[in-house]
């Protein structure tokens, strides 16, 4: 069954750039919720210093990650820090010194079996790096007497304008890409892995082709570059042709997805020790001179982002994440977290005037999960939740597809997201 999608203009100036590091920053901001589940608890107090490294947030629900200090310095607060997604978490305030020294807890796991790989994954506070951010140790902990899996398809397609972090992951560390995928096959006892690209990263389609060439059971699958690609159960459609049912996981057709970048973190992990406390970030957009890669301390602020780049003008807008499913920065504050792949920064746009609906369809054939979203729209103006569940609202992957393509400027995007979130709420009453 072949998926619907749409093209869209790359913009990824920033592809050539190499990764460099960030200035230390004086502070950082180390949220307690930077993945799916539930947040984590500080286990460091006020006026303590804490090292590069160290655990400070721990919380043992099944779906959850730990957190570490991605810098060195003196824990000088504990605040209400409002995430990109509109919730309230507490976050430390950690002053940074000059010398930076790791924790005296890093060492290298020892791993000797598939439990202790899976509780490695764990204590690294791995997290799914392309956005999402579910807890990587939770998809790994799955019990192979019950769940089969025979394909781990790793995600490098980054179907977003602008972005282009995975891409640098693979042109700069594509052997820690390869080594991560074999050890995550090794221990999971996976036997093929699909590694997804979209064709308009030739390079890193021939790279990680020689760097997998003597590995029997690793393939390179060029995929089309079109959007959005990366999307779970598109990704699993192009790589493997499975379809992943609605209401089902990708392991019900024999299927893991993992990141890119999660596996080079995976791979680093196994052999430092050293937790996720830094990522890959692409700063771009109409204001930035020269767009690039920085690798930053998770927790660095937006503004030292800002004051990093080679801007003309101070931006308007700033997008945490790519401009198709990334989410507007209110304030300068708002630390980097786990999950975020792309700073983007743009002048002042226009925002576009909505007029009614035509009924041309241009949404529904946009749409890869084959929704009807002006459909959607018109169930939830009325609060029809039955109506929406027909409509299988909850298939609906905030892609952004239906919003780009309308002549009408809807805001069916946001009405889909809307539609989800009421449909939960009325059904959590009954």
């Amino acid at each position: 069954m072949k998926l619907n999608s749409i093209r869209l203009p790359h913009f990824n100036a920033a592809a050539e750039s190499r990764s460099s590091e960030i200035r230390l920053p004086g502070q950082v901001v180390i949220s307690m919720s930077q993945h799916g589940g539930v947040p984590c608890t500080p286990v460091v107090a006020v006026g303590e210093t804490v090292r590069t490294g160290q655990l400070v947030g721990q919380c043992d629900a099944v779906i959850s990650a730990p957190i570490h200090s991605s810098v060195t310095g003196k824990v000088v607060s504990v605040i209400k820090t409002l995430n990109v997604f509109g919730k309230t978490h507490d976050a430390l305030v950690i002053e940074t010194v000059p010398t930076q020294t790791l924790s005296d807890d890093i060492r290298p796991p020892v791993i000797e079996s598939r439990e202790d790989f899976v509780r490695a994954v764990k204590e690294s506070g791995s997290v799914g790096l392309g956005g999402a951010g579910f807890p990587t140790h939770v998809k790994f902990g799955y019990d192979p007497k019950t769940v089969k899996i025979d394909t781990l398809v790793v995600n490098g397609a980054e179907c977003e304008p602008y972005i282009t972090s995975d891409y640098r992951t693979f042109m700069e560390d594509g052997e820690k890409v390869a080594d991560g995928i074999r050890r995550i096959m090794q221990y999971l006892d996976i036997k093929y892995a699909v590694i997804g690209i979209e064709a308009d990263k030739p390079e890193a389609i021939k790279k990680m082709t020689e760097l997998t060439a003597g590995d029997s059971g690793i393939s390179v699958v060029k995929l089309p570059s079109s959007y959005p690609q990366g999307a779970e159960k598109v990704l699993i459609n192009n790589t493997t042709g499975r379809e992943v049912r609605e209401g089902e996981l990708p392991s019900s057709v024999g299927c893991l997805v993992v990141n890119c970048s999660t596996a080079a973190f995976i791979s680093d992990y196994l052999k430092t020790g050293i937790p996720l406390i830094k990522r890959r970030i692409t700063v771009d957009g109409n204001i930035v001179n020269k767009p690039g890669n920085l690798i930053v301390p998770i927790g660095t602020k937006t503004a030292d982002i800002i004051a990093a780049a080679d801007i003309r003008v101070q931006p308007d807008r700033v997008l945490f994440g790519g401009p198709m499913m990334g989410t507007a920065v209110y304030d300068p504050e708002t630390p980097v977290l786990k999950t975020i792949n792309a700073v983007l920064m743009f002048a002042e746009t226009k925002r576009l005037e909505q007029t009614a609906c035509i009924r041309c369809g241009r949404c529904v054939r946009a749409c890869s999960m084959g929704l009807m979203p002006t459909e959607i729209e018109h169930a939830f103006d009325r609060r029809d939740v039955e109506r929406l569940r027909k409509l299988h609202v909850n298939q609906c992957m905030n892609c952004g597809a239906c919003s780009y393509v309308c002549p009408a400027k809807r805001n069916l995007s946001e009405k889909n997201q809307l539609a989800k979130l009421f449909v939960r709420e009325q059904l959590s009453k009954r």
